[in-house]
């Protein structure tokens, strides 16, 4: 079933020399499933603070999106081990009227950020992935990165590799990512912020609770999650979005995605649902990941019926009082020196960690 929108047709995986490492053109399905387990094994060693490289979010995306495409993953093995995976596929665009062979990241605006994989001998990977794309025998006119994080080493190398050969580059900018570091305690945090922020959560809250008990619910296994969805689809659909058509439910393919990545990121255990409630019922959602002691936020909406409460600035404040309460026991629990000593956390001193909201940009770099 996962593979009926799969639009590529099956071929032997090519394999060309490339100096010290050798690597692999995968273009088909079938080899690209078979490297689930080295491909997850890879992103843990690059040590990527993100899910959004992993091979079931990829597998998903491509599920989903990648109708009209064909795949072009590159993949560079040194002794047999992976070094670095380049999540790339094929398609056409038009522009000025014009028809344009593209190679491009394996995402869309539904994949906050991505990159070239890379667990070590970076130069030999990033010489290796130009030379089996540079000598490629099916032509292309543009290579475009977007969604790359600002510290990629990617696009630095790339651009050196691709100006050296005589090709021309660009780069573009899009939006950043509001994100909070969390340090210290829950109580500092909320004394660092202005009086006048402040007043304005404690008026929202007060309105709030004045029709119910406000909590915060998140969800992280199986079946409460699978039970939940359908209310994450209806709140996330709530207001502007179904009227603008960007809601979940408005795109088939994007709802597939969604709700086929509940049930593949949950198996892995790193989906969470969160929902603001009131009295017991729910009025906020989002739909997100805890990933490598980051808590990332990127699908939200509310009822509209409660927005003079700021259900989502409400959501946001109980979701990071309760990852300082998390860290805060993980903290506690993880002490083995003692509280004298210069290299501990004090007792109850939340670890450092970090919230995102929804990555609307990186980057972007393009060769052609």
């Amino acid at each position: 079933m996962v593979g009926a929108l799969v639009s590529v047709a099956r071929r032997p995986v090519a394999n060309v020399a490339a100096g010290p490492c050798s690597v692999d053109l995968i273009t088909d399905y079938g080899a690209f499933l078979d490297l689930e387990a080295e491909w997850n094994e890879a992103v843990d060693r690059a040590d990527i603070p993100h899910p959004f490289l992993r091979h079931e979010w990829v597998r998903t995306w491509w599920d989903c999106f990648g109708t009209g495409g064909r795949l072009h993953i590159v993949v560079v093995r040194a002794a047999g081990r992976i070094v670095a995976i380049a999540p790339l596929m094929r398609d056409t665009m038009r522009k000025y009227g014009i028809s344009i062979r593209r190679l491009r990241f394996l995402q869309n605006d539904h994949t906050p950020r991505t990159d070239i994989i890379v667990t070590g001998r970076a130069a030999d990977a990033y010489r290796a992935i130009w030379k089996v794309l540079a000598t490629d025998g099916d032509p292309w006119d543009v290579l475009q990165l977007g969604q790359l994080p600002r510290d990629s080493a990617t696009r630095r190398a790339l651009s050196e590799l691709a100006t050296a050969a005589g090709w021309s580059t660009g780069i573009w900018t899009s939006g950043d990512s509001p994100f909070l570091t969390l340090t210290g305690s829950w109580a500092s945090y909320l004394a660092s912020l202005s009086a006048k922020f402040r007043s304005n959560l404690r008026n929202r809250m007060s309105r709030l609770t004045k029709l119910g008990e406000p909590a915060l619910e998140v969800l992280r296994d199986h079946g409460p999650i699978e039970r939940a969805c359908d209310y994450v689809w209806r709140l996330e659909a709530s207001g502007w979005k179904r009227e603008a058509g960007t809601a979940i439910a408005s795109d088939p393919a994007v709802h597939r995605f969604y709700s086929l990545l509940a049930g593949r990121a949950t198996a892995r255990g790193w989906l969470r649902l969160l929902f603001l409630t009131v009295g017991g019922k729910r009025i906020a959602t989002s739909y997100g990941a805890c990933y490598h002691n980051r808590l990332f936020l990127f699908k939200t909406g509310y009822d509209p019926e409660y927005a003079t409460c700021a259900p989502f600035k409400l959501l946001t404040y109980f979701a990071i009082q309760h990852a300082y309460a998390d860290a805060s026991r993980k903290s506690t629990s993880s002490a083995t020196r003692s509280p004298g000593s210069s290299n501990g956390r004090r007792r109850g001193e939340a670890r450092t960690g970090s919230i995102c909201s929804r990555t609307r940009g990186e980057p972007g770099f393009c060769i052609g």
